[in-house]
């Protein structure tokens, strides 16, 4: 009888083992509780995921410059005997299988530039690839693996905003070209900004990170996708144990573009622009953080206009998600998306009130024109266009920006040898105004003894004379 009991525990305990977990329980995070947790192994979460994760390799064809191009003492005894060399150039990084046709989401400063880019997959097999969609401001690129009726595996994107800062996570990739590599760590911090980009918001995290690894995957202990690994902060370029990665809420927009055959990322235009809050606004405003997006300039009839936002006004919230800084609000209106509706919570003179915004693409209010510049003048070889908040957010420049803008120049023209540059607002040519592309072109027209320029660059004036 006793044999029979003992039986019947251990066979009951076995049973409720067996059972699946509330969705509660299987969710609850928890500290391991003994030595044997402790021991416990990534590898069944690593078989799960890594199949998913690619090596990317980018190759670019450069040319190398002859030391004796342009000398007119070699060219009249050489010629053409001694042409401009071209070599190859690749690059290696990471990238994360996010569908099963083969899409593949990674970094763009991966494949930025390459001619020929190719995937190889964690069992060896290699595949050529075509870009879909990219984006330098956000560092981002889908690219399509080039094969017929396969289904790959997949890593499916959690939602970024349930992460929170001691979360466990594994970081996988192909650091410096050594075969594909996992290193563990957790969440460090949330919402950084430190890295160089247009939506600074990364989650960091200690799980070693290193040259190679960008565009890799951040997973969490449910085998999903939570971020990309992107960058990592290091004077001598190993690993440090702090690498940032982005979101995977982000990532999600990204695709939505490329599946919707978008031939560009548009982020919304909200025309406004912001600054962090210091800590003498703070204690002015009677916030209890140093946190929030304080509002600086609004555009006449810009969506932020239209929602009531003045200069002085603070942040601190989008759809009751707090804002810890500019770069945060762009990440939130981003990955909110065109179109949708976003509630602001805004403190102004102490008081919170909410502002509702419709969020839509930078509008093209004036004709962009464009118009490549020749003849014999400065700004031979520049191609220039009309400013609109579309322009302005093409050529990363503040949203109010006006006039005639140098959209790029003509390698080794007279524009690019004077020493103008991409994004400079032509002011003034001889004196006349330069407000439209048409009145630039005709005002280069003429023939006088010497030019008298003025720009604007970087917010200042400069002037210049030419002979």
């Amino acid at each position: 009888m006793q044999v029979l009991l003992k039986r019947t525990a251990v066979s009951m305990i076995a049973l409720i083992m067996a059972m699946p977990l509330s969705a509660e329980a299987q969710t609850a995070k928890t500290l391991p509780q003994s030595q044997v947790q402790m021991q416990l192994s990534f590898a069944p979460l690593v078989k799960q995921t890594s199949g998913a994760v690619v090596n990317v390799y980018a190759e670019r064809v450069v040319q190398r410059q002859s030391p004796f191009a342009g000398d007119p003492f070699f060219e009249q005894f050489f010629g053409q005997r001694m042409p401009n060399r071209t070599e190859k150039q690749s690059s290696l990084g990471s990238g994360v299988i996010v569908e099963a046709n083969g899409t593949v989401i990674t970094n763009n400063h991966v494949i930025d530039g390459a001619d020929d880019i190719k995937i190889a997959l964690s069992d060896g097999r290699e595949f050529p690839c075509k870009v879909v969609l990219k984006d330098d401001r956000v560092d981002l690129a889908v690219l399509k693996i080039q094969s017929k009726n396969e289904s790959f595996p997949i890593l499916p994107l959690a939602n970024s905003d349930a992460v929170e800062v001691g979360d466990l996570v594994l970081a996988i990739g192909n650091p410096f070209g050594v075969g594909q590599t996992v290193t563990s760590g957790i969440v460090s911090a949330l919402a950084r900004n430190q890295v160089k980009n247009e939506v600074g918001f990364f989650i960091q995290t200690d799980a070693s990170i290193n040259p190679g690894n960008s565009g890799g995957a951040l997973v969490n202990m449910g085998g999903e996708l939570i971020a990309l690994n992107t960058a990592i902060f290091s004077q001598g370029g190993g690993s440090n144990g702090i690498g940032f990665a982005i979101p995977a809420n982000l990532v999600k927009v990204f695709l939505a573009a490329a599946d919707r055959g978008d031939k560009a990322f548009e982020r919304p235009y909200i025309g406004a622009s912001f600054e962090p809050v210091t800590s003498d606004v703070a204690e002015a405003l009677g916030l209890d953080k140093v946190r929030g997006a304080l509002v600086t300039k609004v555009v006449d009839g810009g969506p932020a206009a239209k929602a009531g936002l003045k200069p002085g006004e603070v942040i601190t919230a989008l759809n009751n998600i707090p804002v810890e800084h500019p770069d945060a609000l762009g990440y939130r209106l981003t990955t909110a998306g065109l179109g949708a509706t976003v509630t602001l919570t805004v403190l102004d003179s102490g008081k919170e009130h909410q502002a509702t915004m419709t969020l839509a693409a930078a509008p093209e209010s004036t004709p962009r024109d464009e118009r490549v510049i020749e003849g014999n003048n400065p700004f031979a070889g520049a191609t220039v266009a009309n400013l609109s908040p579309r322009v302005a957010d093409d050529l990363h420049m503040p949203p109010d920006s006006s006039g005639v803008v140098i959209e790029s120049l003509k390698p080794n023209s007279p524009a690019d040898r004077l020493g103008f540059a991409a994004r400079d607002i032509v002011i003034s040519i001889n004196g006349v105004a330069i407000n439209t592309t048409e009145v630039l072109e005709k005002t280069v027209t003429s023939k006088p003894s010497f030019w008298r320029v003025e720009i604007e660059r970087d917010g200042q004036r400069i002037r210049q004379f030419f002979r």
